[in-house]
């Protein structure tokens, strides 16, 4: 039986441990995913680094921005002590030492393992050339760059991830609010192209047949996003979506197995 959709650990196994932490990446792939996805960002010294937000409000419980402190003093910091205090449930007295990792850090703990990397650029009008070329620059030599895509909401980063490494895999990345500015889904496999993506991310509430369809005939693997529903499994295998990305991983792998038997 296919082994579709493959199921990416969003920001690691995020449901069960802090996002985007070596602590979630690690339980994603003891829970046997078939990849991880995470964010990127530039720190201070222009290092890339793993976190979402643009501050550390919400998962560092300080009111610095990323982009003002260094990538050492970001590795100081305490990202793991607010899903403790959030999920009492799950805590675990362990995530209060996880700091946010370096890009470097994460791809060296992914290096074993043979599952995808989806690295999402966090990219803002004025540094996504930058943080092309600083990811570009860690990925480029590092083990794990043939299982690599490189995504982002900022299509205009595609071209430049190209530029610098001509081979490795991109997506373009769509959200729901794409609707306001498209009057048919059609349009976003033209964009998608247009900059010159090899695969498309979607939201899953912008998933059709027809646009499945669409992208089947453009030669451009279709991930969603970010699924909690065992139903999607079923749904993906009906529409031909190569990957689910999922808060849980472990779950809907083990529903996936089981329609699989």
């Amino acid at each position: 039986m296919s082994n579709l959709p493959l199921i990416i650990g969003h920001r690691g196994a995020s449901a069960h441990a802090p996002e985007n932490t070596l602590a979630a990446f690690q339980m994603a792939i003891d829970a046997g995913a078939d990849g991880v996805e995470f964010d990127v960002q530039l720190a201070k010294d222009g290092v890339p680094v793993v976190i979402h937000d643009a501050t550390l409000k919400r998962t560092g419980g300080r009111k610095d921005a990323v982009a003002d402190l260094t990538s050492k003093e970001l590795g100081k910091i305490d990202v793991g002590t607010w899903f403790n205090q959030k999920y009492p449930r799950r805590a675990n007295a362990e995530f209060a030492q996880e700091t946010v990792p370096t890009l470097a850090q994460v791809l060296r703990l992914l290096k074993s393992t043979d599952g995808l990397i989806y690295i999402e650029l966090k990219a803002a009008d004025t540094d996504y050339r930058d943080l092309a070329k600083a990811v570009c620059d860690v990925i480029r030599d590092s083990p794990p760059l043939p299982r690599i895509i490189v995504k982002s909401f900022k299509l205009a980063a595609i071209p430049e991830i190209r530029h610098h490494l001509p081979d490795v895999q991109t997506a373009a990345l769509f959200a729901p609010q794409i609707l306001d500015y498209l009057r048919r889904r059609k349009y976003i496999i033209a964009m998608a192209r247009e900059f010159g993506a090899h695969q498309i991310s979607l939201h899953h509430s912008l998933v059709t047949k027809k646009l499945t369809a669409l992208s089947s005939q453009a030669g451009m693997p279709v991930t969603i996003w970010t699924a909690a529903d065992p139903k999607w499994i079923k749904r993906c295998q009906k529409l031909g979506i190569r990957a689910l990305i999922t808060n849980d991983p472990a779950r809907l792998k083990s529903v996936r197995d089981m329609k699989n038997k």
